[in-house]
């Protein structure tokens, strides 16, 4: 006869999934807020600079991440508002919070990489500087922000997708129910003895009835 393999115990299956959830929601949080803070910081460093002909000479100009695009900025206040809210939903709700969580990251790393070579923040400091609406920057050169930027994206991207894959087992931020939904049931207030005066002023204070009527 061949080797019966022996299938697992259910508890060894829960202890496993107990595990893993809480792996995946350290590794969520870290990459989360790590990759809100990462992108806002970004923008608001410079992401280009170049130098514009007036009359006194060249001019120079530089662009912060927020001057060339605002989307990175608000996706990642976005994202880190999914990343809380995830704990606060369940089921349905908290599928669709982890996609909106993902979304935010692609969205970052979208603007991110089209903002690494957009020149056009600058071309409107260079009209301004020179008094021309038609002039433009001269010798545009970009930093290395953009793609730190991009990399805060690629970071709420994971917490996104790690919160599709094991959100179902993340706790949810209320204690009064069960992973099941049903209200825990209340604990029962101690007795209160009516030949101890303070007794009966402590269970006034807490809102209880210390006759027990």
């Amino acid at each position: 006869m061949g080797d019966v393999t022996a299938a697992p115990h259910p508890r060894s299956q829960a202890a496993g999934s107990a595990r893993a959830g809480r792996r995946s929601l350290a590794v969520a949080l870290l990459c989360g807020a790590l990759g809100a803070a990462v992108a806002l910081l970004a923008t608001r460093q410079r992401w280009a600079e170049g130098t514009a002909t007036v009359a006194g000479g060249a001019f120079p100009l530089t662009a912060k991440g927020s001057d060339v695009t605002g989307v990175p900025a608000a996706l990642a206040v976005v994202g880190l508002a999914a990343l809380v809210a995830v704990f606060a939903v369940r089921r349905a709700g908290r599928l669709v919070v982890a996609v909106l969580l993902a979304l935010s990251g692609v969205g970052i790393v979208a603007a991110a990489l089209l903002g690494a070579s957009d020149g056009s923040a600058l071309d409107e400091q260079a009209a301004q500087a020179s008094g021309d609406t038609s002039a433009s920057v001269d010798t545009l050169s970009h930093t290395a922000w953009p793609y730190v930027a991009a990399v805060g994206g690629v970071l709420l991207l994971l917490a996104g997708l790690l919160a599709l894959r094991y959100g179902r087992l993340w706790p949810a931020m209320s204690g009064r129910y069960e992973r099941d939904g049903t209200p825990q049931p209340r604990r029962k207030a101690a007795a209160v003895d009516p030949d101890r005066p303070e007794e009966l002023w402590k269970a006034l204070d807490r809102g209880e009835d210390p006759t027990g009527a």
